[in-house]
């Protein structure tokens, strides 16, 4: 099993099934430096490999942020050159290495356990990076999302692209364009269907394993092909998306998961639900 006690900006911890990886840099509101960006990258790429590991919470440390995105001190953001430790540029701007390649759990790592957010105050920026790869969010009352990109000069970019797979149109744009001079409360997320769940913040730990918890005592590639199917379904053509499923439908179906469910179904017994 891997271990994850060398991170230095992460608390990773694995119990029954569920990783709990908390984002531990308080003091910069849990941005990411190049420390934690690698450390993230690394983290999502032994959780594919690690067995223990069925579903991830992911949460910031603290009460005040998840995560503010890229750590401006030290990104060094507007030096000459456009050079900076987080974001390099080439020789032209079609040479441009991006963070949010190193953090993303999908796209960044091709990791498909699934992965509940747990939004425990702002999330903003290079957040969304994370937010907009992740397959549930539940967010604590006093939660916040924005972009603050434009009002500091910076087009934003990858960020709403990212968001534009979880909000509507009208939203990221009105995000994306208001910069900070607006925020995304708890309860208009819920509204857009940014999140799906809004509870107290003393409750949020515990509501977010919950979910983690149940989907990690379902058949494992049952529920890693089912990510996976969901997600391919947004990035090609509904006939495409079809044709692919035929595949995943198979890969996803094994002997034993079956017949765990038929036996399951055949007893008679129903496991308990939570209405929501």
């Amino acid at each position: 099993m891997p271990t994850y006690a060398q991170f230095t900006t992460l608390q990773v911890t694995v119990d029954s099934g569920v990783a709990e990886v908390v984002l531990d840099r308080p003091k910069a509101l849990n941005a990411f430096d190049e420390v934690m960006i690698e450390e993230l990258h690394s983290c999502w790429r032994a959780f594919r490999g690690d067995d223990d590991v069925r579903a991830v919470v992911l949460t910031g440390s603290g009460d005040k942020a998840f995560c503010t995105g890229i750590d401006r001190n030290a990104a060094q953001v507007g030096v000459a050159g456009r050079r900076s430790a987080i974001g390099q540029q080439g020789a032209t701007p079609l040479h441009f290495d991006d963070p949010g390649e190193r953090i993303s759990p999908k796209s960044g790592a091709d990791l498909w356990k699934p992965v509940v957010a747990a939004v425990n105050g702002m999330a903003c920026g290079g957040a969304f990076y994370l937010l907009g790869e992740v397959d549930v969010i539940i967010a604590a009352e006093h939660a916040t999302f924005f972009d603050p990109h434009v009002t500091y000069g910076m087009a934003a970019v990858f960020e709403p692209m990212a968001m534009l797979q979880r909000m509507p149109l009208g939203e990221v744009l009105r995000m994306s364009l208001m910069g900070v001079h607006e925020r995304v409360s708890a309860q208009r997320a819920l509204d857009i269907g940014l999140v799906s769940e809004v509870v107290p913040a003393d409750d949020l730990r515990v509501a977010a394993r919950q979910v983690a918890a149940v989907i990690a005592g379902q058949p494992p590639l049952a529920v890693q092909m089912t990510v996976r199917a969901i997600w391919q379904a947004l990035n090609v053509g509904y006939r495409q998306a079809l044709d692919l499923g035929k595949v995943l439908v198979q890969l996803g179906s094994d002997e034993a998961s079956l017949a765990e469910g038929q036996q399951l179904f055949a007893s008679g017994a129903r496991p308990s639900y939570r209405l929501r």
